[in-house]
Formats: C-alpha cells, sequence, structure tokens
C-alpha cells in the first residue's frame, strides 16, 4: 500500500485520521497523518524512536492536550465525530478510550480500589465488587489476586501489575484501548501472557499498540503501520507513515523500500 494512502478495511472504522499534522511550538512532530484503525482488531504501531508512534497515540484519547506546546492540525474522527472538536470533552475522550502505559503505574491503593477508582469518579450505579471481579477475570488477573484485593497494588510482580493496569483500564468500560509499549518493562514469561490477553481483549475491544519489538508486533495485531523519520533541509526531524497494511503483508511483502529494510533489520 502507497504512503499515506488510507486502507480499505473490510471491518468498521473506529478510528480516522485525515490529514493529521501534530506539532510541539513550532517542531512539526508529526506529518500529513491518514490512517484508518479497524474495529475488535489490533493495530501496532512500528518504527524507530522519535518517529512519532506514541505522539500518534497519545492523539487518539487527547493526553497530548497536557503538553503546553502541542497542537493539531486535521481531524481524528471516532466513528462520526471530530475529537478534536469544540464541543468534545477530552475527559469523556479518555473514558471511552483507555490507556496503558509503558510502565505498570497501579495507584497506591489496594487492588480492589485501583479498579473502582475510575468507575466512582464516572458515577458507576452498578457493583463495585462485580465490577471488580469482571474486570480482573477480562484481565486474567482474578485467580491470582481474588484473596487479597485489600493489598497494595504495587506488591504485585510486574506483570500482574500491568495486568492490573489493564483491569483498571476495562473498569470504566471503554470501547478502545491504547497500550504504549506494555511489555516494555516486563519478563519474557509476563510478556508472553499480556500477548496473550491481548488476543483476548480483542474480542471486546479495539487495541491500538505501540512495540519497539518487531516480533510482538507480528504475534500480536491484525494490522500494522510503519513509521519513519524524515531530516529537512534545515536538519529538523519529523515523523510519518511510510506503510499501513496487514501484518501479514507488512512483514513478509511490504511494498515499500523503507519498511523491507526496517523489518529486515537494515536500521532501527
Amino acid at each position: 500500500m502507497a504512503t499515506n494512502t488510507k486502507t480499505v478495511n473490510d471491518t468498521e472504522t473506529v478510528l480516522r485520521a485525515e490529514n493529521l499534522n501534530v506539532y510541539y511550538g513550532k517542531f512539526l512532530a508529526l506529518q500529513n497523518i491518514w490512517l484508518d484503525i479497524p474495529k475488535n482488531q489490533v493495530t501496532a504501531f512500528i518504527g524507530p524512536s522519535g518517529c512519532g508512534k506514541s505522539t500518534l497515540l497519545r492523539c487518539y484519547n487527547r493526553l497530548n492536550d497536557l503538553i503546553e506546546s502541542f497542537r493539531a492540525e486535521g481531524k481524528i474522527l471516532f466513528y462520526d465525530k471530530n475529537l478534536y472538536a469544540s464541543d468534545i470533552d477530552p475527559v469523556e475522550v479518555r473514558r471511552r478510550i483507555g490507556m496503558v502505559f509503558q510502565r505498570p503505574n497501579p495507584f497506591p491503593k489496594s487492588i480492589h480500589d485501583n479498579i473502582t477508582f475510575g468507575a466512582k469518579i464516572n458515577g458507576y450505579k452498578g457493583d463495585l465488587d462485580e465490577l471488580v471481579e469482571s474486570s480482573l477475570k477480562k484481565a486474567a488477573l482474578w485467580d491470582e489476586v481474588k484473596d487479597k484485593l485489600k493489598q497494595s497494588g504495587s506488591s504485585l510482580s510486574g506483570g500482574q501489575q500491568q495486568r492490573l493496569c489493564i483491569a483498571r483500564a476495562i473498569a470504566v468500560q471503554p470501547e478502545i484501548i491504547l497500550m504504549d509499549e506494555p511489555c516494555s518493562a516486563l519478563d519474557p514469561i509476563s510478556t508472553l501472557r499480556v500477548e496473550e490477553l491481548i488476543h483476548e481483549l480483542k474480542e471486546q475491544y479495539t487495541i491500538v499498540i505501540v512495540t519497539h519489538n518487531m516480533q510482538q508486533a507480528a504475534r500480536v495485531s491484525d494490522k500494522t503501520a510503519f513509521f519513519n523519520v524524515r531530516t529537512s533541509e534545515k536538519g529538523t526531524r519529523s515523523g510519518y507513515m511510510v506503510e499501513y497494511d496487514s501484518t501479514e503483508l507488512i512483514f513478509n511483502n511490504p511494498q515499500q523500500e523503507e519498511t523491507r529494510d526496517y523489518v529486515s533489520g537494515k536500521f532501527g
């Protein structure tokens, strides 16, 4: 698929970037992004450091708004709603589009309170104990922690903490889960468990994952977008999307020479 062309999906598109340019002050960090994210699939962003993968991910739930110099041009559509329209509440965006970060970051609270914290803030009216159990089960953590829900979330192992953070994201009932290198701080066994969990979660959620691990992208994703960095005549570096297609084609038969060089290990 040619550079920056929109993908043709066989499923419903849930997120769409249209001619997106991202600035930090005068610095153009990400340029001319056209990208469709299909519903109930896993989409991976790969590419070298500094190419804008995490910047784009944070655009989807407006976390970049917390950076004073951030500015976006173009559109990001969540179904038919422009997430950057003046009447859109960023807090509601973050409820419907959750985020799991690179390093596990459980709140300094009990396992139970980690799960219920966001639900309480959002006015959840159901049974909180049932919410805790269902969220932990979806994150494949219930059997490991059901007898120690009053213990601190930070008492868990690194892999368990990351699954707790996934459960916490699930508890506010999002439609999309964004994952920014969710396994980079984990051991191989914990990484495998999180990857297995990602496969299970896409039955109910749309997942977008940033990863530097190309083998991981090949294992967990249905679609892959490859990003690279372009250096201007003035020496400034901007990220852009080179190619976006099914993961199988990106890794086995990419259309762009840059993509072939990257997935074959010639750079990155």
